[in-house]
């Protein structure tokens, strides 16, 4: 039976394909250049023969070659193409490699769509360098980006999350298809821009609307071609043909003049329709099955609305276009109304498609989505997808990891914890693990709460609100200091506390800002009301006697702890999170080897 292959083994094998591949098409980019050479003097030679002797033979011999030359320029075109994505391709298995490797840093981090307050995005790196989004996106367009960027703001619906699970794992081997839809995507990526060019040109009232523009490009167009053929058959002389061109010509000026806002209006976005259409109809041919990529394509395919109204619509424009050039849109306009012809074809198009125009832009951005899942299920086969649960409150997890500590060095720990009214006190030495166990959980509830696989054995939860106090600054602007700041990050989870809102909370070193009496007393204070107001929360600190809260508050106070093993001067982390309190500190250590005299 053959070994199934690793991810970083496919990748690596796709790197050496398309490595080998682009040097064939360079290669034969390089001997269609000579080619197309060679016939443009096999034309100019022949041309120049026609000096001294004018045969029909010859003039058949350059015809063929015009014909020939423009064939060949054709078939550099798609070579081109190829040699574009295939450069895509490669980069993005590369990308890939280096991903697995640990090196993702320079990615697009989405720092952009990190919220000046947010309940947790600041303390578990959401966005920024180094940071789960830079990771796992795999989003080309702006909507799939903003879409992510929501999704790991804000918990999804539970039906969503189910939905885009069996989305992910169903698309998760087609490794090709997901590439060949972050390729397209990234040859000319969709924007907002264009999406609301296209919604701004289908809320605008349809010009040319009247009966009569819709036989007039006919009429016009018999009128004008008898004027060509009585000129040609000498029936009217060139004074006459010339004035009735010039006539005709400020006719076609005047009806285009109609007709330009909505020219405007839909200039300059070919490009990125060729992306959707091109991403849409990777869509309609889905190489798998699950509910949510079934209606993906139901909705292409079955209803009124399919790549063909995209692909109309790429035509219609392009032929708009001929415009620009001034000869050929001289001789079009005048003699056939042509800005009034495609006018009439875009109002048809948008009769017929304009309702489904958004459910174009819905999937695209959520077939990125769960592409970036799927690429993150195939990436990790030994992460797994969480499981919902109806009670609040649940979170059991098996060997919990952080996502983005290279395997070879994280240490996973289990967690379990349920019912309401719960504190979870974790004390523990510096350097020990408290900080990144906390983000451990934080970041892979996020990743269950987006449908995506998690970094665990097994992850059990229920859909909640997170919040988090871990990492406070000051703020100058705002003249506010790092223990107001952190206030301010309490209150807000105070109020929804009070409000008794399902939330899930979690602080590292609170009221880290004042004096050690008053952080004892506040901290312990605000534990006894979260139990008090039904709350869960796991609570880091080095504050040994906060630990003993579990006398008095049995059953809602449990302890874990982090410790350390000393030798001599030198320490010794496990990373693992063992029960009860902490027993050994090793701050008096650092602070000797620093220098401080104890």
């Amino acid at each position: 039976m053959n070994q199934q292959k690793t991810p970083g083994e496919i990748y690596k094998q796709q790197v050496s394909y398309y490595s080998d591949l682009l040097r064939k098409l360079k290669s034969k980019r390089s001997n269609i250049g000579w080619l197309r050479l060679v016939i443009v003097l096999a034309i100019l030679l022949l041309i120049y023969s026609l000096f001294f002797k004018s045969s029909l033979i010859t003039w058949i011999l350059v015809a063929a070659g015009i014909a020939l030359f423009l064939y060949v320029i054709s078939i550099d075109a798609d070579n081109n193409e190829k040699i574009a994505d295939a450069q895509r391709l490669l980069f993005i298995n590369r990308e890939e490699l280096e991903i697995l490797s640990g090196n993702y840093q320079n990615r697009e981090d989405g720092i952009s769509f990190l919220p000046h307050e947010h309940p947790y995005a600041g303390d578990i790196d959401l966005f920024g360098t180094a940071s789960l989004y830079q990771y796992i996106s795999r989003c080309t367009s702006q909507q799939s980006k903003q879409l992510l960027a929501t999704a790991l703001l804000q918990a999804s619906e539970e039906n969503v999350i189910i939905d885009r699970q069996a989305a992910a794992k169903s698309l998760a081997p087609q490794w090709a298809w997901r590439q060949n839809l972050q390729s397209t995507g990234m040859a000319n990526p969709l924007t907002f821009a264009t999406e609301q060019k296209i919604k701004v040109w289908l809320s605008m009232p349809k010009p040319l609307k009247q009966a009569l523009w819709k036989i007039l490009p006919v009429v016009f167009t018999a009128i004008t071609l008898a004027t060509v053929a009585a000129y040609l058959f000498g029936w009217i002389n060139s004074s006459v043909f010339w004035l009735l061109v010039f006539a005709y010509f400020l006719f076609a000026k005047y009806t285009s003049a109609k007709v330009i806002q909505t020219y405007t209006a839909l200039t300059k976005i070919e490009g990125e329709l060729d992306t959707l259409y091109k991403q849409l109809l990777l869509v309609e041919k889905l190489p798998c099955s699950s509910p949510l990529l079934d209606s993906y394509k139901e909705i292409l395919v079955s209803k009124k609305g399919g790549t063909e109204g995209i692909r109309d619509l790429k035509e219609i424009l392009k032929r708009f276009d001929f415009r620009l050039n001034l000869l050929v849109f001289f001789v079009l306009n005048t003699f056939f109304l042509w800005d009034v012809r495609q006018t009439l074809s875009l109002n048809k198009w948008k009769d017929k498609y304009a309702l489904v125009v958004p459910e174009w832009f819905k999937i695209l951005q959520n077939i990125e989505l769960v592409n970036t899942l799927a690429t993150l299920t195939f990436n990790h086969p030994t992460w797994n997808f969480p499981t919902n649960s109806s009670e609040h409150f649940t979170l059991i997890g098996e060997n919990i990891g952080h996502p983005l500590i290279d395997e070879k060095k994280r240490v996973d720990n289990s967690f379990s914890t349920s019912g309401t009214g719960k504190v979870a006190i974790i004390t523990g030495s510096n350097m020990a693990g408290k900080s990144t166990f906390l983000r451990s959980i934080a970041v892979n509830l996020v990743l269950a709460q987006l449908g995506a696989p998690v970094c665990a054995s097994t992850f059990e939860f229920s859909p909640v609100k997170l919040y988090s106090s871990m990492r406070i600054a000051d703020n100058l602007a705002e003249n506010t200091s790092t223990f107001y700041a952190e206030l301010k990050k309490l209150k807000s989870i105070i109020d929804q506390v009070k409000q008794h809102e399902k939330v899930f909370i979690l602080l590292d070193e609170i009221l880290r800002g004042t004096n050690s009496l008053d952080r004892h007393t506040g901290s312990e204070a605000l534990i006894r009301q979260l139990i008090r107001e039904q709350a869960v929360a796991i609570i880091a600190t080095h504050d040994v006697e906060l630990a003993n809260l579990y006398k008095t508050q049995q059953g809602a106070a449990s302890n874990y702890h982090f410790d350390v093993q000393v030798e001599g001067e030198e320490l010794y982390f496990d990373y693992k999170l063992k029960s009860g309190i902490c027993q050994s500190m090793n701050a008096s250590l650092l602070m000797k080897k620093i220098g401080i005299e104890m």
